[in-house]
């Protein structure tokens, strides 16, 4: 009997893609959760959502695997098989890095990180307008698969590739202002909140960067058409 993703193939090469996203997405959907009351947050509670969190993104994994198990190499797809494994890993870095930013969170109790907890949430923030935006560009693959990936499909992808873009340098421009302010008073803290509080950063700081990188990989696909 054909595995579902099989199946999916024979409707669309990008609907395993799409339904990988969606796993991706509620990876990212639960990290969102654990970042809405980060400061209140018991060690237990977020054991609890951290272990949920793993768990999807193994489910994440199960999907990345099928995917690559099943992917027909005889099926004619509208972009290079390359590419196709490329932008699916890329996706799978995503969950990824959510299960490292969850299980960095349960290394020291949230609550001695105080109000650095409200620069962690706002980074998270926008990193995550980065995610949204890629996430629509893969729920657009359909769409650009009907227009022969050209018309005004492509010119709305190519607007949310640039704002993609335009939220990362934003990310990142929000992590060095946090950072300098941080090291005003870094002598203050003690030292596991210090190295926790700039790991945390760097990692969240990492979402707007793969999303990034996954809507550009998107965009030379369209530049080849």
């Amino acid at each position: 009997m054909l595995s579902t993703i099989a199946r999916l193939f024979g409707k669309s090469p990008f609907k395993p893609l799409q339904s990988h996203m969606k796993k991706v997405s509620s990876c990212m959907k639960k990290l969102t959760l654990i970042f809405d009351d980060l400061r209140g947050r018991t060690p237990k509670e977020l054991e609890r959502l951290v272990k949920e969190l793993s768990k999807l993104e193994h489910e994440a994994d199960l999907t990345k695997n099928d995917i690559r198990n099943h992917l027909p190499k005889s099926l004619f797809l509208p972009i290079d098989r390359h590419q196709l494994l490329d932008i699916l890993s890329i996706q799978d870095s995503l969950s990824d890095k959510a299960e490292e930013i969850g299980h960095l969170l349960t290394l020291y109790p949230t609550s001695e990180l105080g109000v650095l907890c409200d620069d962690l949430k706002a980074l998270f923030e926008k990193n995550m307008e980065a995610f949204w935006d890629t996430r629509n560009i893969i729920r657009e693959l359909h769409e650009l698969l009907e227009s022969s990936f050209g018309g005004i499909e492509a010119e709305k992808v190519k607007l949310i590739v640039d704002q993609t873009s335009r939220l990362e340098y934003e990310a990142d421009k929000m992590k060095h202002a946090l950072m300098k302010e941080f090291f005003k008073t870094a002598e203050t803290v003690k030292t596991p909140v210090f190295y926790l509080y700039i790991r945390l950063v760097e990692e969240i700081n990492q979402i707007s960067h793969i999303s990034e990188k996954l809507a550009n990989r998107i965009r030379m696909i369209l530049e080849l058409k």
